[in-house]
């Protein structure tokens, strides 16, 4: 639009008028057109200004169309059929966005806290030196490790915990570390390990390495400089006056049998060692030491390692006054106190600021535990036979964190007492004594331990490794056990010696079991079995070991009775241990019933008002039996056989039976929208 203002006229152009235009007397576009010219131009001077005003009017009282001046939009967008539904859409938008934060928010605190990856798959134990050769010299080494990484992904295991593979001159098969910042040559290189690591992470796996922080090996640095009562370095070890050919010191005595105490002649004092006098003790009173430790920490950590298990704890610390322990037989002569056995530990482990110490490591490691994603997992390693409660120690406290868990070692027992009530006394040995909350875990083997299948029979692998991967927590697995693999014979003495269960790990039927590729070398003999017994042969056959570990494993992380559910004891008797797995509001439950006894077994469990009238085998150790169907009142088991089964109700068990039962983080299903949430 456009007009020229002169002081006789006003003329509008014609471009101007909105044909749908009309003035509030009706007259329209039309009837203006209609005025005589000349008319028009009497009224000119007299009405100049209004017309002007009339123009105005005229603008602003057109309808929207495309293209139009924000001050028409403006305009336009005040009157109340455009600002009412726009104040409605607003307001409504507002409103959902607070619902939808209110609801996040309400989900975030009402879900239970995820399991993290130490908590949802087996620790897999690796004896380096038995897994996997990779260049011929006999010994398995890290690039061996990296080669066979799908054998994890296979068995949908996460977490890898690898025995030592630091520098070390080996008396103690590498628990006795000269350098802890370095790899042994015997097992590879820095790169190798690095590679091995990114490799493991790639697939999704996580990295424990052993720790050992009680002592170091006598060629290393620190006891080199220590016994030469370097400044820095003399107090680094546990030294005390005595004579070379004099009496001891005190009664101490070693892990591995006669004095914990050595002449060093360089010296000229007795130093201490709890194991091999080549694994002198440190001295965890002097800060240096406790520093010297954490700096070793951080580098490994700062490497991406996942986690550590603390490697024998409980010796850490002694009492400064070095008395004598006193001996469990007073009337034993003093001269033949030479085990372990034949002393009380007072003096020697489980010492007051050892419990310090450890909160301070796991401080360090949750500094790097921040990382999203990247949790740093810690475990320790103290065996307390029947003082349990102070293994439950280790867990730490409801206002100091300390490990993860502590190994659970009671169940390697079950072979000294095979039956039902033997197993849930073992189980219940933890989780009776168990802090409220904490996690549990389970071990069966390790590298110090007989196997399974030799210390307990071939009969009973199956059902072990069902007990292992049913109950609540986190298993451990020694490398080998998921087949079933048996001890060897040695030419020195099976008993004295922990060789028997270290032999290579049988990976196939072909020249050293698939573990040397590249030469006849093997550090320990195979086992004769091993053309039957080994991993290809058994991923072959649904219903073998490694099968049926599988299976088991897999169903644990799926279902959520069997990874974070309440765990409940319903009978045991001289065959038979069985319990439930079951979690609050979900239908699905899981029944375990396994037989350790010496005969098949029918077990009645008709009082049990909470399982249904017939029960249908989701999986037996026994194939044939799978989908069998029991009534509840029989459920027949043969010797060495568990079974598991899954059944629905809407009854829980846990309610009515509270003093039979345990969680560790109580959590609700509700079905209706698919979700856990805190209950």
């Amino acid at each position: 639009m456009s007009y020229r203002n002169d002081s006789d006229s006003v003329e509008l152009g014609e471009c101007t008028r909105n044909p749908g235009y009309k003035d509030a007397d009706g007259d329209g576009p039309a009837a203006r057109d209609n005025i005589s010219v000349s008319d028009s131009e009497e009224k000119r001077d007299s009405i100049g200004v209004k017309r002007l005003s009339d123009a105005r009017d005229e603008y602003t009282q057109i309808k929207p169309y495309a293209g139009m001046p924000k001050e028409v939009l403006v305009l336009y967008s005040s009157k109340a059929r455009y600002r009412v539904p726009r104040e409605i859409l607003f307001w409504l938008t507002v409103c959902c966005t607070l619902a939808l934060v209110a609801v996040t928010i309400a989900v975030i605190a009402l879900s239970p806290k995820c399991l993290s990856w130490w908590q949802a798959s087996p620790v897999y134990q690796i004896y380096p030196r038995s897994f996997k050769d990779s260049d011929g010299d006999g010994v398995g080494d890290l690039k061996g490790i990296r080669e066979k990484l799908d054998h994890f992904e296979y068995l949908n295991i996460k977490s890898i915990w690898i025995s030592p593979f630091y520098r070390s001159p080996m008396k103690d098969f590498g628990y006795d570390v000269e350098d802890f910042r370095d790899i042994d040559p015997l097992f590879g290189t820095m790169k190798d390990f690095e590679d091995l690591l990114a490799a493991m992470h790639s697939k999704g796996l996580k990295l424990i390495m052993d720790f050992i922080p009680n002592h170091t090996s006598d060629l290393h640095r620190w006891f080199n400089l220590s016994r030469t009562r370097d400044p820095h370095y003399e107090d680094y070890y546990v030294w005390t006056d005595c004579k070379p050919d004099g009496p001891k010191p005190n009664n101490w005595v070693s892990i591995f049998g006669n004095s914990s105490w050595t002449y060093d002649e360089v010296r000229g004092q007795c130093y201490l060692h709890q194991f091999l006098k080549e694994q002198p003790d440190l001295n965890f009173r002097n800060p240096d030491v406790i520093k010297e430790m954490i700096d070793i920490i951080h580098f490994w950590l700062e490497k991406g390692v996942d986690g550590f298990r603390m490697d024998a704890v409980k010796h850490m610390l002694e009492a400064p006054h070095m008395r004598d322990e006193p001996q469990v037989d007073p009337n034993k002569p003093p001269e033949l106190v030479t085990t372990e056995w034949d002393l009380h530990s007072d003096y020697t482990t489980s010492q007051v600021g050892l419990h310090d110490i450890l909160r301070e490591f796991r401080a360090q490691m949750d500094i790097y535990s921040q990382e999203p994603g990247r949790y740093r997992f810690m475990v320790t390693e103290s065996y307390d036979y029947e003082e349990v409660y102070k293994t439950m120690m280790y867990y730490g406290s409801r206002l100091e964190k300390e490990g993860d868990f502590p190994f659970n070692f009671y169940l390697l027992d079950l072979p000294h007492n095979t039956s039902g009530v033997w197993a849930k006394h073992l189980v219940h040995l933890w989780m009776g004594n168990m802090p409220k909350g904490k996690w549990p875990n389970w071990v069966v083997g390790n590298h110090d331990r007989t196997r399974i299948s030799s210390s307990a029979g071939r009969l009973y692998v199956r059902a072990i490794n069902m007990l292992l991967l049913t109950l609540p927590g986190t298993a451990t697995t020694y490398y080998g056990e998921e087949i079933g693999m048996e001890n060897i014979n040695v030419l020195k003495n099976n008993h004295a010696s922990r060789d028997p269960q270290r032999s290579p790990l049988q990976w196939n039927a072909d020249t050293n079991a698939g573990f040397n590729e590249k030469t006849n070398l093997t550090w320990l003999p195979l086992h004769p079995d091993y053309e039957t017994v080994n991993v290809e042969a058994q991923m072959k056959d649904d219903g073998s070991v490694l099968a049926q570990y599988r299976f088991l494993n897999t169903l644990r992380q799926s279902e959520l009775p069997l990874n974070r559910g309440w765990f409940c004891y319903v009978h045991a008797d001289a065959n038979v241990f069985s319990y439930i797995r079951e979690l609050d509001g979900l239908k699905r439950a899981f029944l375990i019933v396994v037989n350790f006894g010496k005969e098949s077994a029918v077990t009645d469990l008709s009082s049990v008002r909470e399982l249904p009238d017939e029960l249908k085998v989701l999986m037996s150790t026994t194939i044939a039996n799978d989908g069998k169907v029991f009534p509840k009142s029989r459920i027949q088991t043969e010797v060495g056989e568990g079974l598991v089964i899954q059944y629905s109700t809407n009854t829980r068990f846990n309610p009515n039976h509270p003093e039979e039962c345990y969680i560790s983080e109580k959590a609700c299903y509700l079905e209706t929208i698919d979700i856990l949430y805190k209950c």
